[in-house]
């Protein structure tokens, strides 16, 4: 034990999501199917463009790999909610809070589980893009570890803050799961530089981690430019929202044992 943190406690309910996930043919062919699409219909997308526009010829393969990153990050947070949904449609979360399970290990376990979900359907997407549009994203190098890592953290920032909404509102809250980060995806600038939005909004888009991921990535592609100082800064801000999520979490925690909805999880 660690810290108050029981390795074997989060490894029983990685196993279980594991079970879980791997139980239904149905779930692992969504996992691989959406992620396959994406990069299908975007990198075609790509070539037409890039054969009718010099920009977009220099800009190489920067829109798909635009794809690939927001995959990414979107379905990191989808990995972490979904895993948590779970709980909630089979009535399992209150069962777990009255165990001997603690908050930040269930998180560790649903962040575990996000990584596993994400690896099953992001790697195939990356073999498609080297097999139909010859981007590699491995080539990248080291600077994919700086991208994947502040997208990672700001989609578990945002899977624990949905968790924590839909364990205190139950089950009426589940659309945020699936509605807040297509809410963030214009802010994030994912297909265009932060200059083409309003002087005002691009205050907010800075505000946002991926912005800087995204930036960085275009830097990287376009100008063979790798942007430390974006990734830093991208860091620093997903510290600040990993740490307020997992407080917000902790209280809403605490309010839905007041008002009994951990038993009562339903619409």
């Amino acid at each position: 034990m660690v810290g108050g943190i029981a390795p074997h406690r989060i490894n029983a309910m990685v196993l279980r999501y594991c079970y879980l996930l791997m139980s239904s043919w149905p779930r692992l062919l969504e996992l691989l199917y959406w992620p396959a699409l994406q990069i299908v219909t975007w990198g075609f997308l790509q070539n037409y463009i890039s054969q009718n526009a010099g920009f977009f010829a220099r800009a190489g393969g920067t829109l798909v790999g635009a794809v690939i990153l927001w995959d990414i990050l979107f379905r990191g947070q989808l990995g972490f909610s979904i895993s948590f949904l779970e709980e909630m449609w089979a009535r399992n979360l209150g069962n777990l809070m009255m165990s001997p399970l603690k908050p930040i290990e269930l998180l560790i376990a649903l962040m575990i589980m996000s990584l596993i979900r994400l690896a099953i359907g992001v790697i195939p997407m990356t073999l498609l893009a080297m097999i139909f549009f010859d981007f590699n994203l491995y080539g990248i190098g080291l600077p994919l570890i700086a991208f994947f890592c502040n997208l990672i953290f700001t989609s578990w920032s945002v899977g624990i803050f949905v968790s924590g909404l839909v364990l205190r509102h139950g089950l009426g809250a589940e659309s945020i799961v699936w509605t807040l980060m297509f809410g963030l995806m214009p802010l994030s600038c994912i297909y265009y530089p932060v200059t083409v939005l309003p002087h005002w909004l691009q205050y907010v888009a800075w505000a946002l981690p991926p912005t800087y991921v995204f930036e960085g990535m275009r830097a990287l592609l376009m100008d063979h430019v790798f942007r430390a100082d974006l990734m830093l800064d991208a860091l620093a801000i997903n510290v600040v929202l990993f740490m307020a999520s997992f407080a917000t979490f902790l209280v809403l925690l605490r309010s839905a044992r007041r008002h009994g909805s951990l038993i009562q999880s339903g619409e």
